[in-house]
């Protein structure tokens, strides 16, 4: 007999946005930029996601190869390749979930949190810079929980699932655990916000494109937000809303917030806003600003690894 939470019908409705290089997972994947020698060469010089966020502004010393940031991103981008049958961010995503369960390498700062966001059977949504579809950065998700999440965790999970399908989707099937599963994973939100897919999602609502991967962060970030609101007034539940945001890169952080603070705040009144800066190594969990109302995350204990977090 499979096991129904019926008491997630009672949580409190909290929603979570995570960026993935360096947020969730120190990805292997590598920038390709050219950067000038002390004799005034420039030269091939591939970089990680975390040190060009660093160097990104840094525009006398390094460049795209011939002044195209496509080339630049190549291995950020659904690319057919008859030489390789993975994509490119699949192996990525095995390699560093391989390097993280054996030891070998380190969990990112919201690693954790994304995790136990999973047990519970929150709501998510995966906004990330890199040009790949939503259907891979799903697969990639879904390859989290496989690997990443124990046994009995899974089976909390799956158990939180039901109770939240049994009380407000009773139509759907609930016996079998790839279904319930597959319900999950449709609900959530996967937005690579320089892939075609999402540059034509965006155009065809707001009439417009995104020109940089903050302003696309942006357009995701609403998009997440007009969904779970959606969903819940389809649900009857009149309760308050709380989103978290967490990114690595202090520049999209940055301009997440002061979005939040300016536009979506006014737009959303009801709705309580949090951003996580988790770029500092010396917080290993980030540090967390408050935009609009109390977001209290019960994440501050060794269990969940999440401590140090500022308010």
């Amino acid at each position: 007999m499979t096991k129904v939470n019926y008491a997630v019908a009672d949580r409190d409705l909290k929603y979570y946005i995570f960026d993935w290089d360096d947020n969730i997972l120190h990805m292997p994947t590598r920038i390709h930029l050219e950067r000038r020698t002390e004799t005034g060469e420039w030269v091939p010089h591939a970089v990680s996601t975390a040190a060009f966020s660093v160097i990104r502004t840094d525009t006398e010393n390094f460049r795209p190869p011939n002044g195209d940031w496509e080339n630049a991103f190549v291995e950020f981008r659904d690319v057919d390749d008859d030489d390789d049958d993975e994509n490119v961010f699949l192996r990525d995503t095995r390699t560093a979930f391989d390097r993280v369960m054996s030891g070998d390498g380190e969990h990112a700062p919201s690693f954790w949190r994304f995790r136990q966001a999973l047990i519970e059977g929150r709501l998510i949504a995966i906004v990330t810079a890199r040009g790949h579809n939503p259907a891979i950065i799903r697969e990639a998700v879904e390859y989290f929980i496989e690997r990443v999440l124990t046994d009995e965790e899974r089976a909390t999970m799956l158990e939180n699932l039901r109770g939240y399908m049994k009380s407000f989707a009773p139509s759907e099937n609930t016996e079998n655990d790839e279904d319930v599963l597959a319900y999950y994973l449709d609900h959530n939100k996967y937005h690579g916000v320089m892939s075609p897919d999402f540059k034509s999602h965006v155009k065809g609502a707001h009439g417009g494109a995104a020109q940089n991967p903050e302003e696309g962060k942006q357009f995701a970030i609403r998009d997440f937000v007009e969904h779970v609101i959606h969903i819940a007034n389809l649900r009857g539940l009149h309760k308050p809303i709380s989103v978290g945001f967490s990114d690595d890169d202090v520049a999209n952080a940055k301009a997440v917030e002061e979005y939040i603070r300016v536009e979506l705040s006014r737009e959303f009144p009801a709705v309580k806003f949090v951003i996580y800066y988790t770029s500092d190594p010396e917080q290993p969990s980030g540090r967390k600003v408050v935009v609009q109302g109390q977001l209290t995350l019960d994440f501050n204990s060794d269990e969940h690894r999440s401590s140090n977090i500022e308010h």
